[in-house]
């Protein structure tokens, strides 16, 4: 079985952790079977001076973690032209794709996020007459307010031959805009469980120069508004007056939805919390293991997700999470057992709930047990018999059939 995989959420030598989650996913179904990324990259003249440099020096091949990975570039004018990204999409990459089908005669399509992926993803599912899935995210609620955007959506879902969902919060809204249930399947997002599980607190901090006498606060997640980091930062005053000894360590770098590090520079001076916040940038991923065993409370005060992965880790190191009541979060976390959930919005209950965090006795081993079988080899596994399903593949002949093909 050979698999096209298009997304253009997904890693690259410029930017290794862009759309690291979906990266995890495909490595590991692509030791089942066949598989090539398509991974487009946006682009219009003058595009540089809005989206910056980093983007336009993507390769236009690349090998990651032995996938064979392509970058043809797509147009699209941000803007109220975003509309017309689907369509544009499929008209960029089909010359690229109707080349590379000469060489690797694909059985099926498989893209990442309904908009613009899926839409451009039906549309060259139907000119080489092949199945295709498509993976819900954290964007569709968002992307479906917008009324052209919404009209594709819902051809997209009804074009699909099976929607995967990560949550089952992201399965409701895909079948509220119309999707037929019975081709939705809801496969969360695995973890790596010999990387992502309890370490030795003290080693971590020496590892990561954190002092062993600070209560540590984690946020991991994009530096853009709706990850929530000022919010947590709001109350931070609050929660120090309780504990001060608090060190709020926030982990992550410039996204495609902007960049809020100026701004949190900037309110944490003026709170008066530079002592106890630090900003720590963009990590390797295998490194989060390190910075979540120093942590004492981690917190992800989001407006939107689909299934943050960083709880799952959280959750798999032992760390007690605090987090909004949106989109998959109260499928992971279990208010009470291995964290707390609270209102987005109420600044009230985050700062309640963080103390109340901070003072509670937590059973690390048992909280890391909450969320034990979330593999993504186990994921792979599912998705391979899905595809097998469509293609009229024997899953327990996915593998063997790989090796035999010399993959």
């Amino acid at each position: 079985m050979r698999v096209l995989v298009l997304s253009s959420v997904f890693p690259n030598s410029r930017d290794p952790l862009f759309g690291v989650f979906v990266k995890e996913r495909i490595a590991r179904v692509g030791q089942l079977c066949k598989v090539i990324v398509v991974a487009p990259v946006a682009w219009f003249p003058f595009s540089a001076h809005i989206r910056g440099t980093h983007r336009h020096r993507v390769p236009r091949s690349e090998s990651l973690d032995n996938l064979q990975v392509y970058h043809p570039r797509f147009f699209s004018v941000p803007g109220i032209f975003k509309s017309l990204d689907g369509f544009s999409y499929f008209l960029s990459v089909l010359p690229f794709l109707c080349r590379l089908r000469r060489e690797f005669p694909f059985d099926l399509i498989d893209a990442h996020f309904v908009y613009p992926d899926g839409v451009a993803a039906c549309l060259l599912a139907k000119w080489f007459s092949c199945p295709i899935t498509i993976t819900l995210r954290g964007t569709i609620g968002k992307l479906a307010k917008f009324l052209l955007r919404r009209k594709q959506i819902q051809w997209t879902l009804g074009s699909a031959s099976l929607v995967f969902s990560v949550s089952r919060s992201l399965q409701e809204i895909a079948v509220e805009l119309g999707c037929d249930r019975q081709k939705t399947r809801v496969i969360p997002n695995g973890i790596d469980c010999k990387l992502f599980r309890p370490l030795d607190r003290v080693e971590a901090r020496n590892r990561r120069g954190i002092p062993l006498d600070r209560t540590v606060l984690l946020s991991v997640g994009a530096l853009c508004e709706r990850k929530g980091h000022h919010r947590i930062m709001q109350v931070l005053p609050r929660l120090v007056a309780a504990h001060p000894n608090l060190l709020f360590v926030v982990i992550g770098g410039p996204g495609a939805e902007g960049d809020t590090g100026p701004y949190l520079k900037r309110l944490a001076h003026e709170l008066g919390m530079d002592h106890y916040v630090r900003l720590v940038g963009a990590r390797p991923h295998d490194e989060i293991a390190e910075w979540l065993a120093a942590a004492d409370t981690f917190c992800l005060a989001t407006s939107n997700e689909g299934m943050a992965n960083v709880l799952v880790e959280a959750l798999s190191c032992g760390i007690p999470v605090v987090t909004t009541r949106v989109g998959g979060n109260a499928e992971l976390v279990q208010d009470g057992v291995n964290g707390l959930l609270v209102s987005h919005g109420d600044s009230d209950a985050l700062q309640n709930a963080l103390l109340h965090a901070f003072q509670r006795k937590w059973d690390r081993e048992s909280i890391s047990r909450t969320v034990t079988g979330r593999t993504w080899d186990a994921a792979a596994m599912q998705i391979a018999k899905e595809w097998g399903s469509l293609t009229g593949t024997d899953c327990r002949a996915i593998a063997s059939q790989h090796l035999s093909e010399g993959a």
